[in-house]
């Protein structure tokens, strides 16, 4: 495999990916998508609740491992009932002869904990055509126990790509970039023409920023191009916003990071000059910094490991400097610590 192969192959993030963020942003166009027949049996005219903290306390033991995203929401059905679905993302999945049975455990894990009826959904993103599990149970002595859950599986929509292109459906679009990435997995040049596509569609469907913000970030994450190819894309995208006039995901937001890096430095610089002590000075730089990058890395991977907060509380500033250099390109958390 060649440097560029590694590098657009490296896109994958940890638990929480930009998929949670769109998924969260638009839920009913989630459950439009893929799964129609359970959304058109929820009154959309009352509010949704995401739940998420309660799903970590039901399934913190698990052994979840990395590219998922799960989210628990509470919905009203159009008859009135209220339900708790458990929907369970797997992102850049792989073949997991457990995965069936991780949706029945937590199924029974939070119908126990909520005494109410769980619905679980599961979004497959893996490479094997074949493997689409539903369901999970046992019998033992005339005791029956099983669990049936509806499954997506995005593999199945290669056929559609054109079709996908021209959907008003945010995951249409998610769906497709998924699919290209596949498709485009030893080609950087394919994969930018791909991406510059999909970029511009972004602007021609009405979305408001917001939106668009989070879909680039699906994009931007999926689609991991070599620095040059980067570099090159951005300058399109800075055309692309001229032309629509609309300037939301440029260069100007991306050099954020680095602004907030030097507000953090200045910060701190302050804090020192106000203790009179050099001693101060490096302390307050160091905390300055330190914030900053704390505040930066949570909005682009979620709620930070007590680890990774001791990590940065008692870094020195060669090592702040040099995870922030690297938190601009880095596709998950750990390649931003990563000591190799």
């Amino acid at each position: 495999m060649t440097q560029a192969d590694t590098q657009i192959e490296n896109y994958t993030d940890e638990y929480d990916s930009p998929w949670k963020d769109m998924l969260e942003h638009a839920f009913p166009e989630f459950t439009a998508f893929y799964f129609p027949e359970a959304h058109v049996q929820i009154d959309w005219t009352q509010d949704y609740d995401f739940k998420n903290t309660e799903l970590r306390k039901v399934v913190r033991d698990a052994e979840l491992g990395k590219r998922f995203a799960d989210v628990l929401v509470q919905v009203t059905l159009i008859n009135g009932e209220q339900r708790w679905i458990y929907i369970h993302i797997e992102i850049q999945g792989q073949h997991d002869i457990d995965f069936a049975k991780r949706m029945f455990t937590y199924n029974y894990r939070l119908f126990d904990r909520y005494d109410s009826p769980i619905a679980s959904f599961a979004v497959l993103a893996d490479n094997d055509p074949d493997w689409k599990p539903g369901g999970y149970g046992f019998e033992v002595l005339g005791c029956r126990h099983s669990l049936q859950f509806p499954v997506v599986k995005l593999l199945d929509y290669a056929e559609q790509i054109n079709q996908l292109e021209t959907h008003t459906n945010p995951f249409a679009l998610i769906t497709t970039a998924h699919l290209q990435t596949r498709q485009t997995k030893h080609d950087p040049e394919a994969r930018y023409q791909a991406k510059r596509a999909l970029v511009r569609l972004l602007y021609r469907q009405g979305w408001g920023k917001q939106r668009i913000l989070d879909l680039f970030a699906v994009l931007d994450w999926m689609m991991r191009l070599p620095e040059e190819l980067e570099q090159k894309l951005w300058l399109e995208i800075e055309t692309i916003e001229g032309e629509n006039k609309m300037r939301y995901v440029t260069s100007v937001e991306r050099h954020a990071v680095k602004r907030g890096m030097e507000q953090g430095l200045e910060q701190g610089l302050k804090k020192g000059k106000l203790e009179g002590k050099l001693e101060g000075k490096l302390e307050g730089k160091l905390e300055g910094e330190a914030t900053i990058l704390q505040r930066l890395l949570i909005k682009k991977f979620g709620p930070l490991p007590e680890e990774t907060q001791c990590r940065l509380s008692t870094a020195t500033l060669d090592q702040l400097d040099l995870w922030a250099e690297r938190l601009l390109d880095a596709p998950t958390l750990s390649a931003i610590f990563d000591e190799h």
